[in-house]
């Protein structure tokens, strides 16, 4: 078998990406290429944040080396264009070795970073700080209303949640004047040839599977975690203390939420996620569509890995 470039592996939490990335590895082993795994999943970057990222324990890989896991500390923060140069050194170094890079995530501005010739415009400081104090004094609905005003699309794309991206979305959009990058051109050149893989789940079927995947962490001890993570400052952490899940805990921990509370706010969110990750994976083409229940999903994976063989 002929080296297929890079593999990429998407789809919204909870459709079992990690174990399909995991069935193609050995599938290509058994046809003599080795594989080596890349994270896309922004949180699963970040040191300690194990249980409410679903991040795939050591002794769960199967052997096959992953990248960009734990790469971060809780007060580092993480941004697409670091994540763009990192991760594209990690898959142009395996290919190097004559392996094939498995790139798997539900992080779509962080997929298509690396997957398409994506460039990313500059910050202005100055500008950047003053958002970032209106972000802090007035939420994020004020930066969601002040971008939906001049960038619609970008504003109905990120959310009116995500602080963070809304920020960076007006900031991109004032210091050019011009729509923000996160809206993929319609025909995207590809930074290296690549199958795009994409899980699929009903919507009935996925809301079930997300609510009991939030109750199961926190069983699993998610709130432990946090208090773990708070010595290293993940209350300070711009990005990781905002991620889903881990807002909520932080909050059952000071006693602002109960845990009832706490595990329904997250599930609320887990669900509007997962929309907005269907979404943007639909704007991908040539991306084949997989059932996640599909019994033979490695065989219909392996067959559209053949057809993009360089």
């Amino acid at each position: 078998m002929n080296h297929p470039g890079l593999i990429t592996i998407v789809g919204s939490t909870g459709t079992g990406k990690s174990e399909l990335s995991l069935d193609v590895a050995e599938r290509l082993a058994s046809a003599g290429l080795t594989a080596e795994i890349v994270n896309a999943d922004a949180m699963q970057l970040y040191r300690g944040m194990d249980i409410g990222t679903a991040k795939l324990p050591v002794n769960e890989r199967r052997g096959i080396p992953h990248h960009m896991l734990d790469v971060l500390e809780v007060t580092a923060e993480a941004t697409v264009a670091n994540f763009q140069r990192a991760a594209r050194a990690a898959i142009e170094s395996i290919v190097e070795r004559a392996a094939v890079p498995i790139l798997v995530g539900g992080s779509g501005l962080y997929i298509s970073s690396v997957v398409f010739d994506f460039q990313f415009p500059g910050t202005e400081p100055k500008l950047r700080a003053e958002l970032e104090e209106d972000l802090t004094e007035h939420g994020p609905g004020a930066i969601y209303a002040r971008l939906k005003a001049v960038d619609p699309v970008a504003a109905e794309r990120i959310g009116a949640s995500n602080g963070r991206r809304l920020v960076r979305a007006l900031e991109v959009v004032t210091m050019t004047g011009q729509p923000h990058a996160a809206a993929l051109p319609d025909e995207p050149i590809y930074w290296m040839p690549t199958t795009l893989l994409a899980l699929r789940a009903p919507r009935e079927e996925l809301t079930a599977r997300l609510d009991a995947r939030v109750d199961a962490m926190w069983a699993a001890g998610l709130v432990d975690e946090v208090r773990s993570l708070i010595p290293h400052g993940i209350e300070h952490g711009v990005t990781a203390s905002r991620a889903i899940g881990y807002a909520q805990a932080l909050g059952q921990v000071r006693g602002e939420l109960s845990e009832a509370d706490a595990i329904e706010q997250t599930q609320q969110l887990t669900r509007r996620f997962a929309r907005r990750q269907v979404s943007w994976f639909k704007r991908y083409a040539h991306t084949t569509w997989i059932d996640y229940q599909a019994t033979d999903r490695v065989d219909l994976a392996m067959d559209a890995v053949q057809t993009t063989l360089v």
